[in-house]
């Protein structure tokens, strides 16, 4: 079985968990889907993941945006019907999990650090996910305990209230575009949104605009994104995360 892994953890940190993960299970096969989350944005962690997860026929997918470690935040692991997640319980991989079917949810026992050696405050990744992940491979549970329930996440909690439409910034590529978690049939018919008193056209594809021009469009996500053809919306309106509140044309 493959296994991704998506953190926040930028350089040096995934080595050390595939080190760890390679020496209990040689024969895993890893894929990095992203080192570059920002930090402790454990939305942002959540949407990236649910928008790749189900690209994997069948994988353990380790999320780590992990701003609780060493604290009383639990670590699971959560089988569904054709995947497992292995995550901090905050919430980060529910909605791909709940989407494929949750079978049954694990806490691991923080005494499978006794695998690797050591149990820090601020790396659990080494010390816990990256040896749970080892032992799922091999089909031992013996680390983990059956719960009843886990922390929840709603990546779509967006609103609408006349012509106004308000959600969050999902994730910032880096191209500048901004992706927001207002999905496309939210926004049907409208003609453009109005940002910090910039409008922006709603459109097929960047190439309906000239460049350097503002841009709206619906993206690989499935959601609406803010552009600026071949340049930086984020740079241009300075935005990287958060509330966002769209004027909507029709």
């Amino acid at each position: 079985m493959l296994v991704t892994l998506l953190t926040d953890f930028g350089d040096f940190y995934p080595g050390v968990m595939k080190g760890v993960i390679l020496s209990l299970a040689p024969d895993a096969k890893i894929v990095d889907i992203t080192h570059s989350v920002e930090p402790q944005n454990v939305f942002q962690g959540a949407f990236l993941l649910y928008h790749c997860y189900r690209f994997f026929k069948s994988a353990v997918h380790v999320a780590i945006v992990d701003p609780g470690v060493g604290g009383r935040r639990r670590a699971i692991v959560v089988e569904t019907k054709h995947h497992f997640f292995v995550a901090p319980d905050n919430g980060i991989v529910y909605p791909s999990a709940k989407e494929d079917g949750i079978v049954r949810i694990f806490e691991i026992d923080e005494k499978i650090s006794k695998i690797v050696g050591e149990l820090s405050a601020t790396f659990h990744g080494r010390d816990i996910f990256a040896p749970a992940t080892a032992l799922l491979l091999k089909g031992d549970f013996c680390y983990f305990r059956e719960i009843d329930e886990m922390k929840s996440l709603d990546l779509f909690d967006f609103s609408i209230a006349g012509n106004v439409i308000s959600g969050k910034v999902a994730f910032v590529d880096r191209f500048g575009n901004i992706v927001t978690n207002i999905p496309a049939s939210a926004v049907k018919g409208a003609k453009g949104f109005i940002l910090s008193g910039l409008e922006f056209p709603m459109v097929r594809c960047y190439e309906d605009v000239k460049v350097g021009e503002p841009l709206a469009l619906i993206g690989s996500f499935g959601t609406l994104e803010l552009s600026l053809r071949e340049g930086s919306a984020s740079e241009l309106l300075k935005i990287r995360k958060g509330d966002i509140e769209l004027e909507v044309l029709r």
